[in-house]
């Protein structure tokens, strides 16, 4: 089982929360956070509304389908995403940062800009609004504690954060399957930490611990499941490693929600690099050379580079952008 990290533990013994979350992020990658804050009852109030959405009539749905959004917003359906070249299994709704679109963007620019809303159910946007408030609040409140446990100040990552951060959160829902096949492939994610809000009961998601070794990561309660992801591996020259993930679809007759939050900077922010003590920098990995998924540091870049290949079809009808037939994607 993963590690259970209790938020609240943090504010009369930090360095012992610290030291958990340095120790969990350097050797899993993910954990269990529990003590955040957030009542039972809210929580089941976004998984209610979430699964309300996906009950909706498909042309209610499709009013704010993604292919209407240059900016990679609004609802896909089954099948409307890719991983590794290869079709995922679930339908979604992607919910960005309420901005106007920049006339003129030009590549990882043209990911600003206005969410789609659905008209259904009623409540929708006001909760996931509110939600995306909350979920960030305690994702910086985290990276906090992460700088001061790997020997930096605590606010060394606030002034990627302190200008128009471009978290992304997605509502998703994995209907079931007579084969389990792929509800979202192997992948790591491209930001900075994710917080995963998922239904009780819920199974699917799997873990990386070692290459081809992959353990299951069922819901706790009141937890959310928490990784990083790819900026922090690089702040951390390796030393904290993003680790591939993955969610089989679930039985037929049965099905999956769940609801990550994306915590992400500004979309020209360079994440800043950590001098590492010499005790910490000795177990540092390096960040993991990819050809077919390079890592940058600057997040606009990781995120252009995951949502233009997640979603050629926005792409190509959008900005031109023509997959190549065989190339690796989030």
């Amino acid at each position: 089982m993963l590690p259970v990290l209790d938020l609240a533990s943090a504010d009369h013994d930090p360095l012992t929360f610290q030291r958990s979350l340095r120790d969990a992020a350097h050797r899993s990658g993910f954990f269990y956070l529990v003590g955040h804050g957030i009542g039972a009852e809210r929580m089941s109030e976004v998984l209610r509304l979430a699964r309300e959405f996906f009950a909706v009539p498909d042309d209610v749905k499709n009013e704010i389908s993604q292919l209407k959004s240059p900016h990679f917003r609004g609802y896909s359906r089954v099948g409307g995403e890719l991983t590794n070249g290869r079709v995922d299994w679930r339908e979604q709704v992607d919910i960005g940062p309420e901005r106007p679109a920049i006339e003129g963007a030009d590549g990882y620019w043209n990911l600003q800009g206005p969410n789609l809303w659905p008209s259904q159910p009623v409540g929708f946007r006001e909760t996931f609004e509110q939600w995306e408030r909350t979920v960030s609040s305690i994702g910086l409140r985290l990276l906090r504690h992460w700088a001061q446990s790997l020997g930096a100040e605590k606010n060394v990552f606030d002034d990627a954060f302190a200008t128009a951060p471009a978290t992304l959160m997605k509502v998703v829902r994995y209907p079931g399957t007579a084969d389990h096949s792929q509800g979202v492939g192997a992948h790591k994610d491209s930001g900075v930490l994710t917080l995963l809000l998922v239904e009780p009961d819920s199974t699917g998601l799997q873990v990386e611990t070692t290459p081809d070794t992959w353990i299951d990561v069922p819901p706790l309660a009141g937890a959310f499941i928490v990784n990083i992801g790819e900026l922090l591996e690089v702040a951390t020259g390796g030393y904290l490693r993003a680790t591939r993930h993955r969610v089989l679809a679930p039985e037929l007759g049965t099905d999956r929600i769940s609801v990550p939050h994306f915590l992400s900077p500004a979309l020209d922010a360079v994440i800043p690099i950590i001098e590492l003590p010499p005790e910490l920098a000795q177990h540092s990995r390096g960040i993991e050379n990819d050809p077919d998924n390079p890592i940058y540091d600057t997040y606009g870049e990781n995120a252009w580079k995951s949502r233009t290949r997640a979603h050629p079809d926005v792409a190509e009808l959008h900005h031109g952008i023509v997959p190549a037939e065989q190339r690796s994607t989030y």
